[in-house]
């Protein structure tokens, strides 16, 4: 069974090998799709209330992007790796594409910083809320028209043929590289028959800037299939899904801190806040005291729509205090959430240590044996991310009429899915620890303690809120 499917995974790898002007073809289809959902709705009236998905190109395009595309973008990482990067993603396309009729500059040292998936995610997160990119087109533009004219020109201006945008700066590279280290396949590498390859070796573009020789895992690989059978040594393989994060991943600090502060922090409160009673009560509040005061200007809403939301025609104006108290939100969900699950991921390292290798020392962010642990919270960050997606996806079926009482029951077994997985991968990473039982278990209990405030958040969003 392992060996047939190991054959039917190869052959689908030699398959994108050898048709790759017909995936071309298709990534340029993708791109006329993605070009006309995101600029015509500019141009269109704003959607009345009476607008639905059967008559309204806005209401279209909004279910397009953030209904289907996004929500279920994410949920295939797990599944087929960074497939819809190599595959299908317009912006992958446009910058390999400009970048192979650009300048072919030598990629500077400050793009290469291992920062940018943290703080692109976190940026584009909070500024898409802020502009209230789910439901404007303008709004839309401005994130994913920024975004692709973006990816654009790092393509032409640095790299030779090479995907730069993906590999460093892509706001949502972060999040797929995590996600696809639970995909069941991967590009494996026989070091041996790198060595001493027996067929004809011919030169490969590897766009995303993947060292081939030394890949181990799935994380940055785009499934692009160009590299299968190179030197004899490369095939695609099926595997467990545990086996990057259990004995591959070793995690790094800025992966820690767009797992803890980034997907399960910055993100929980960019989908809370719009349903937080607390917001609500923390603004009148504020607002009452900035009038006690007469202090007037934070309750304008004057501001422009590509720094708060701004539509008067259709009666939805963000004020100053609206934009304040959205980012003191997601600020507070960030540290509390987030915070939670690192001090958890803190607490453990110390009462059940990994062994250190020779010469490694704790970082600012801790010692590497908590980064190790941090890669287990992989599959509750990605369906935390996929839940808030999703309901927007619920919400835009909601208002076609659709029922959607089977909702609350899928999210909720998806959640305790994803939090057993975590909690097995805990024990999994703490078993090789050179502790004693009891302090495993303790450990343990503690990171099981650092998700409750993620699992409660999603308790009020889902069932009280």
């Amino acid at each position: 069974m392992a060996a047939a499917l190991g054959r039917a995974t190869s052959r689908i790898a030699d398959f994108l090998r050898d048709h790759a002007p017909l995936l071309r073809k298709l990534q340029w289809g993708i791109v006329a799709i993605y070009a006309f959902l995101l600029i015509v709705p500019v141009l269109l009236p704003l959607p009345d209330n009476a607008s639905s998905v059967f008559n309204n190109l806005t209401i279209v395009a909004q279910f397009a992007f953030w209904g289907v595309w996004w929500p279920f973008v994410l949920i295939s990482m797990p599944i087929l790796g960074r497939a819809w990067c190599g595959w299908l993603c317009p912006e992958g396309m446009l910058t390999e594409w400009a970048s192979e009729r650009g300048k072919g500059l030598a990629i500077p040292k400050w793009i290469r910083w291992g920062g940018w998936p943290f703080v692109a995610f976190a940026l584009t997160t909070i500024y898409g809320q802020l502009v209230s990119v789910y439901q404007y087109p303008l709004a839309v533009l401005a994130v994913l028209g920024g975004s692709t004219a973006a990816a654009m020109v790092v393509g032409w201006r640095y790299g030779r043929s090479k995907r730069v945008w993906c590999k460093y700066l892509c706001p949502v590279n972060g999040v797929f590289n995590l996600l696809a280290k639970l995909a069941p396949w991967h590009f494996k590498v026989d070091e041996e028959k790198w060595r001493h390859p027996v067929i004809r070796i011919e030169p490969i573009n590897c766009a995303p800037l993947v060292p081939l020789r030394h890949m181990k895992g799935a994380g940055d690989c785009h499934v692009c299939g160009r590299c299968s059978g190179y030197r004899g040594a490369i095939q695609l393989t099926p595997r467990s899904p545990e086996e990057e994060i259990v004995r591959v991943a070793s995690g790094d600090p800025w992966q820690t801190a767009l797992l803890c502060f980034g997907m399960m922090g910055i993100a929980m409160g960019a989908f809370l806040w719009t349903a937080s009673p607390w917001y609500v009560t923390a603004k009148q509040w504020a607002a009452t005291w900035l009038v006690e005061h007469d202090i007037m200007w934070p309750l304008l809403d004057n501001a422009p729509w590509f720094i708060l939301t701004h539509y008067p025609e259709v009666n939805d104006s963000f004020s100053w205090l609206d934009g304040a108290g959205i980012l003191l939100f997601v600020f507070g969900a960030a540290i509390s959430v987030g915070g939670a699950a690192f001090l958890s991921l803190w607490i453990a390292d110390r009462l059940a240590p990994a062994a250190p290798e020779p010469g490694e020392t704790a970082g600012r962010w801790g010692r590497p044996g908590l980064h190790k642990l941090a890669q287990a919270l992989i599959p509750s960050a990605g369906i935390g991310v996929f839940l808030g997606l999703s309901a927007t996806t619920i919400n835009l079926l909601k208002h076609e009429g659709v029922e959607a009482a089977w909702a609350a029951p899928v999210r909720f077994t998806l959640l305790s899915l994803a939090v057993l997985w975590t909690l097995r991968l805990y024990a999994r990473l703490l078993k090789p620890r050179a502790a004693s039982a009891w302090r495993k278990g303790l450990a343990w209990l503690t990171l099981a303690a650092g998700l409750a405030p993620f699992c409660i958040a999603w308790v009020l969003f889902f069932a009280i809120w």
